[in-house]
């Protein structure tokens, strides 16, 4: 089954405008329309498959957030990021939630990279992850049990310190009632971080339907600082603090030059990382992915 949206999600817009066609470079090669609404500036894939037919779009190996390859320079450079992140982000959640061992609950945890550190830091963790394969290979990899979508609505409520979403919200089809469950599951003075590419970022705009971080039709919501903070106000969070991702721009850039077929990829992807991370430097909410950080208004 396919969805065609008429009704944003975010602030109930019913004037949605043709935006942009992009091609699914990763897996189908199918033509996917992004459609934009103007009062909460976000974008919305057309056409999606719905959650239960969805999975085959993810079967690559080359969609490598839940891939353990190294071949090709792409590939080694997002894993050497990968674990630069992993550090970062465990700084980033002791720091934001003013705890050190606390109960954290991570929803798209892919391959388990991220909560085998938070538990090497004596976290308490869960996860959430759709993928079967993933949730294998996290428990072959480093013994963690990641359960479900499913199991998301039978955790008990306010019990975790932090939840947290790497790159996962754009993924989710039931947006508002995973923003419910949030606040359902979060302690009251628990953080939420969520991390999104903002497609209104100088690489965005560059590189247009070959911009790699739209990637149709996995990327259902496309958004933008402002998408977020309506997100967050119909909910009842806050944000507390916005972060750049400082290698999001050159990995973007590079698969995006990839996508393009440059001959001289490299060096452009190199150069227009460069730029979109100077631009993500000086004003946060035109990074190309942004890191949110939020907790429940009191």
């Amino acid at each position: 089954m396919r969805i065609v949206h008429t009704e944003c999600p975010i602030c109930s817009g019913k004037n949605l405008i043709p935006f942009l066609v992009c091609k699914d470079y990763t897996v189908s090669g199918e033509q996917f329309e992004i459609a934009y609404c103007q009062p909460c500036h976000t974008g919305l894939t057309q056409n999606i498959p719905d959650q239960a037919s969805i999975g085959s779009y993810y079967k690559a190996e080359s969609y490598i957030s839940h891939s353990n390859t190294k071949a090709g320079l792409i590939n080694r450079l997002y894993h050497y990021a990968r674990n630069w992140m992993l550090r970062s982000k465990y700084d980033l959640v002791s720091k934001a939630t003013h705890v050190h061992q606390g109960s954290l609950l991570d929803i798209g945890s892919g391959t388990g990279y991220f909560l085998d550190m938070m538990k090497k830091k004596q976290w308490q963790v869960k996860g959430i992850e759709a993928d079967e394969d993933a949730r294998k290979f996290a428990e072959q990899q480093f013994g963690l049990t990641i359960f479900p979508p499913s199991e998301l609505t039978r955790l008990a409520e306010k019990q975790f310190d932090a939840i947290t979403l790497w790159h996962v919200l754009e993924h989710l089809h039931e947006l508002n009632g995973s923003w419910q469950q949030f606040g359902r599951l979060l302690k009251d003075a628990g953080t939420l971080f969520i991390a999104v590419p903002n497609h209104e970022c100088y690489d965005a705009a560059h590189y247009k339907a070959q911009w790699a971080a739209y990637d149709v039709p996995r990327h259902l919501w496309h958004f933008s600082p402002t998408s977020i903070a309506t997100l967050a106000q119909n909910h009842g969070f806050q944000i507390m603090e916005k972060k750049i991702m400082p290698f999001d721009p050159f990995y973007i850039a590079l698969l995006s030059e990839k996508y393009a077929a440059n001959s001289i990829g490299l060096i452009r992807g190199a150069l227009h990382g460069g730029i979109a991370l100077l631009r993500g430097l000086l004003n946060v909410d035109k990074s190309s992915s942004i890191i949110y950080v939020l907790k429940k208004k009191s």
